[in-house]
């Protein structure tokens, strides 16, 4: 009983949404990864990862798919809350599946079951100034959000394959006050994918939310991967801003320790793993 009381007198309280924001005003990097089972959830958190996604890439990299578009909200909730068995230290987020929040009650629903279910402290949805009332939604309802922009993973079909996004002047400005209309909304951390180095740069600037980068260069507050391309286990043709912390190491926990140390470093990214 009131463990949150008790978590305050460790050495390393588990990771919050305040925990984040400071770390992005100390100008601290903040750690991040998939995960989507118990064990590795473990690994992960005894890494040292401080924030944890439940995404809904495990439709590729679990279930085989080509898309995230087929995994539902059943499947995110099991996976979150094996996930959140490992967990001790990490803040754990959830993603929301194509078509789970098309609105606002329809996100509000799905949220609540990704929390009290599954065990998410956060949900994570994309798109950008079309989902404003949805963010502003569940933020009324004391949902923690975070907002996706640049690569929408979901909207694969829509935009034609996995492209960088805001590569032109016009493109990249839309991003940017998109993050900021999304925090004003009440979002409390916004993901980046697939950008150039000055739109994560200015986005991150931007906001005073924390800033989560996926290919979206160095300058974000921080970095985000999917578990399996770090470790090695993803076959195939791999996305420019992945590498593989497997290399050199002895063990799946060694690797992961590494990418923790190489994000808090600066190490990574390095400039091959950028767009421009």
């Amino acid at each position: 009983m009131y463990t949150q009381l008790e978590q305050r007198g460790m050495a390393e309280p588990p990771v919050n949404i305040g925990t984040l924001a400071d770390m992005k005003q100390k100008g601290e990097p903040i750690a991040c990864l998939t995960a989507y089972d118990a064990s590795y959830g473990l690994l992960v958190d005894k890494a040292g990862v401080d924030l944890v996604l439940v995404g809904d890439s495990l439709g590729m990299v679990i279930q085989g798919h080509d898309t995230t578009v087929p995994v539902t909200v059943d499947d995110i909730i099991y996976h979150t809350k094996n996930v959140a068995r490992g967990l001790h230290h990490a803040f754990l987020v959830a993603d929301m599946p194509f078509m789970s929040y098309t609105h606002p009650e329809h996100a509000l629903d799905n949220s609540v079951r990704m929390m009290q279910e599954g065990g998410a402290m956060m949900i994570k949805l994309e798109g950008g100034d079309g989902q404003l009332e949805i963010v502003e939604y569940l933020a009324r309802h004391d949902i923690p959000v975070c907002a996706h922009l640049g690569l929408k993973p979901q909207s694969v079909h829509k935009i034609g394959g996995f492209k960088v996004q805001g590569r032109d002047e016009t493109a990249a400005r839309r991003i940017t006050a998109s993050a900021r209309k999304l925090q004003d909304a009440g979002a409390d951390i916004v993901l980046l994918e697939c950008v150039p180095n000055e739109v994560g740069a200015a986005v991150t600037a931007e906001v005073d939310v924390p800033v989560i980068g996926i290919g979206a260069g160095p300058d974000v507050d921080g970095q985000i991967l999917v578990l399996y391309d770090i470790l090695d286990v993803t076959q195939g043709r791999l996305p420019k801003f992945v590498h593989n912390f497997m290399d050199g190491q002895t063990s799946p926990l060694a690797a992961i320790q590494a990418y923790v140390k190489a994000v808090k470093s600066g190490a990574y990214p390095a400039t091959e793993h950028c767009f421009s």
